[in-house]
């Protein structure tokens, strides 16, 4: 498939094909931070919450703020990790919540549609050729 005769990047805004595929993108965006996410959290998380055991096993029987603290007082590179994988967490949801009550922000999707553009006049050597290619309207 070759991509679509236009040249002006701003001629095909419009087009619904194009609106189509800078949705498609979006929501490749979402599932790539997601997948992210799921991959820190099997990785770096899984290690911090293993590197905190102990002091999590102590917890568990006499919970106070001072053993909060000097367990991650204690195991700094834990308690990092483990705030790592918080805080990107926190983040993605903030986004993703954002997104979903007032839309996308107009840098935001100006961003997306120059790069279905672009991936549109690279054509099938682009990665992401095959997700985001304009879809046609007759069936074989």
């Amino acid at each position: 498939m070759t991509p679509p005769d236009f040249i002006d990047p701003n001629a095909p805004k419009l087009d619904p094909k194009f609106q189509a595929a800078v949705q498609r993108l979006h929501q490749l965006t979402v599932l790539g931070r997601w997948l992210t996410l799921i991959g820190l959290w099997l990785t770096i998380g899984a290690l911090s919450l293993w590197g905190l055991r102990y002091p999590i096993s102590l917890m568990q029987d006499y919970f106070t703020w001072a053993a909060l603290r000097h367990g991650l007082a204690n195991n700094l590179l834990a308690s990092l990790g483990l705030g790592l994988c918080i805080g990107l967490t926190v983040s993605v949801l903030v986004w993703q919540s954002r997104n979903i009550l007032f839309g996308l922000p107009k840098p935001e999707q100006e961003r997306l549609e120059r790069m279905v553009f672009k991936i549109w006049q690279q054509g099938e050597s682009h990665p992401l050729w095959k997700w985001i290619q304009p879809k046609s309207s007759s069936r074989s």
